[in-house]
């Protein structure tokens, strides 16, 4: 049985003009990710990890800690497939779109705007943000500018099967983001497409998540370990 690892990664900076790139806590996050890996005795065959600067800059910092126990870690495989969805496209684009012709949708909109500058902003951006990935997993809000969700789903879908179609004893590691984790997760569990949502609700930041698998057949080993984090560190946005 070979060993697929996928790892969110740590905390980005999710309401700054640049969010792809780690915040302070997200760094420190991935710092702890690297000892805690070096600490099982891990020896990767395998690295990939998707495009995005944040998801690069996690496994640059696990490399770093590998290298500093004299650990071998292997060049890093970069494929955009492991991307994210494009949430910027999907706020920037769809949100207004949707909110110019729903009038519940523009409420949940009003909702977290009047609560953007108070603690608990977080809470109102997930209630209107759920609302909005339903729609545009459902097909029921679409532009050309925006990747579409099933577009998102098979790519990501792709990418795992290219990773886990063939057998062997191989320790792979996929440095990547919760809704990629979401649709990797919905396909071992043989779930509906939008289970990938729900589950990318859950997926914290700096988590590993653990498939096994031979040639043709997968099996989920767990999801969503943070337990090696202390509560402080433990985080979703």
């Amino acid at each position: 049985m070979s060993s697929l690892l996928l790892i969110r990664h740590g905390q980005a900076r999710a309401f700054d003009v640049d969010s792809d790139r780690l915040s302070d806590l997200g760094r420190d996050q991935a710092r702890r990710l690297g000892e805690h890996l070096v600490s099982l005795g891990i020896d990767f065959d395998e690295v990939h990890v998707g495009a995005l600067v944040r998801q690069r800059q996690t496994a640059e910092l696990v490399g770093e800690a590998f290298r500093a126990a004299g650990r071998g870690w292997p060049e890093p495989l970069m494929d955009a497939a492991w991307n994210e969805y494009d949430s910027g496209g999907v706020l920037g684009t769809l949100l207004p779109a949707l909110a110019a012709r729903d009038e519940s949708f523009a409420k949940l909109v009003q909702e977290f705007q009047a609560a953007a500058g108070r603690p608990d902003k977080n809470r109102y951006f997930q209630r209107m943000f759920e609302a909005l990935m339903d729609s545009w997993e459902r097909g029921a809000i679409e532009s050309g500018d925006v990747e579409p969700f099933a577009s998102f789903h098979e790519r990501v879908r792709t990418a795992f099967h290219r990773v886990t179609s063939t057998g062997g004893s191989r320790q792979i590691a996929v440095f990547t983001s919760g809704g990629p984790i979401g649709v990797c997760t919905q396909v071992v569990l043989d779930a509906p497409p939008k289970t990938s949502l729900r589950l990318n609700w859950r997926v914290k930041n700096a988590s590993l998540t653990e498939v096994v698998f031979s040639a043709g057949r997968a099996s989920l080993e767990y999801f969503n370990v943070v337990e090696y984090l202390d509560p402080a560190h433990r985080t979703f946005r």
